[in-house]
């Protein structure tokens, strides 16, 4: 008795951990300086923390009503009705769910390269095929409706990353827009707005409270510093909150994690810090690091640096974890977080030294 055949699907490569990477080098955890997988160096909203606390004792019950309250919260910031908020296990839940909703096997969906890949994984773990198209670091990837339309065919869901990761690109709302309008009245514009709180772009949630065609993924894991937690949502069409009772997985976004979201949804103070300490820190990469970044909107710098793989294993000698994004389909760049201002200088500091000491290597 063996699984079905799996050998069309890739596994999910995530950014190295600290205790990962400590023990592997025999180094102090405390020592490590990790900017490698775009999580919130300011960890979670103190709102969020309380919340937990205050709630840890009630986990031997079902979340309903915490689901119930988060969800009305959400669709009362956004301005849509609750059945348009689909709460889910980090936004990869609502890609889930909506592949769950949209897909027939064997339907097509359009994915960016590079891009997240658990786009193409869900698609597939639903019998979906998947399709590419290009983002290319010549004009700094650049997106735009016509990239994605010359390589539209019709496909069931189209995905959009706004900002992109891994290289920090958005596209404007105008753009989207333009694929909703050019596309076909059975195919599903799914934005994905995961780290939109850090970008100066506005959001994509007002197109599906005026089309049927348009759904935006949100998530709780980065400005708000839940990641450990998993809760994230989806906004869909009107005409799609049926569906949610039927493909949602029971009880999936957990008790703590909806009361979490809940306070760190009122927690202002706290998102407007991490999101000032991105700006700065991803500017202060761009203009300090040793190598050509790519403009980014996101909590994370995009950097070419000839051999990523080579890079990424030299700075963790010197005690800074970032993303080696050869997974990505990008050997020679690699993708750096932002950390506090003072850990965003240090890493800077390590890797000048760590490019200028692999670039003498290769002269010797």
């Amino acid at each position: 008795m063996q699984p079905r055949d799996l050998s069309d699907h890739s596994e999910y490569v995530p950014g190295r951990g600290v205790e990962e990477v400590a023990r592997e080098r025999g180094l102090d955890p405390d020592d490590l300086i990790k900017l490698s997988s775009n999580e919130n160096p300011h960890g979670p909203s103190p709102a969020a923390v309380e919340a937990i606390r205050e709630h840890a004792d009630r986990v031997n019950q079902y979340p309903k009503s915490s689901h119930t309250d988060l969800t009305a919260e959400i669709a009362a910031k956004w301005g849509v009705d609750d059945e348009q908020v689909w709460v889910s296990p980090g936004a990869d839940g609502s890609i889930d769910y909506l592949s769950r909703a949209a897909l027939e096997p064997g339907d097509e969906v359009l994915v960016p390269s590079p891009g997240f890949a658990y786009y193409a994984m869900s698609s597939r773990y639903h019998h979906g095929e998947v399709t590419e198209y290009e983002l290319t670091p010549d004009d700094g990837f650049a997106q735009d409706a016509e990239t994605v339309l010359r390589a539209y065919g019709g496909e069931r869901i189209v995905y959009v990353t706004s900002p992109h990761n891994p290289s920090g690109s958005t596209m404007p709302l105008d753009e989207i827009e333009a694929i909703a309008d050019a596309t076909a009245e059975e195919t599903l514009l799914v934005v994905d707005e995961a780290y939109g709180e850090f970008a100066e772009v506005d959001s994509a949630i007002p197109l599906v409270d005026e089309r049927d065609d348009v759904a935006v993924l949100r998530t709780f894991s980065k400005a708000y510093g839940l990641a450990g937690l998993r809760i994230g949502y989806s906004v869909v069409p009107e005409a799609w909150g049926e569906a949610y009772a039927r493909v949602n997985t029971p009880f999936a976004a957990n008790e703590l994690a909806c009361r979490a979201a809940l306070a760190a949804l009122d927690d202002d103070e706290h998102v407007e810090r991490s999101v000032e300490s991105a700006r700065w820190a991803r500017e202060y990469i761009a203009s300090e690091l040793d190598a050509p970044t790519i403009d980014s909107a996101g909590n994370f710098v995009l950097a070419a640096v000839g051999d990523g793989e080579r890079v990424a294993e030299a700075a963790q000698e010197r005690g800074v974890i970032i993303r080696d994004c050869t997974s990505f389909g990008l050997p020679e760049h690699v993708r750096i977080s932002t950390g506090t201002r003072e850990e965003t200088r240090e890493a800077v500091e390590l890797l000048n030294e760590t490019l200028a000491d692999l670039e003498l290597e290769a002269r010797a």
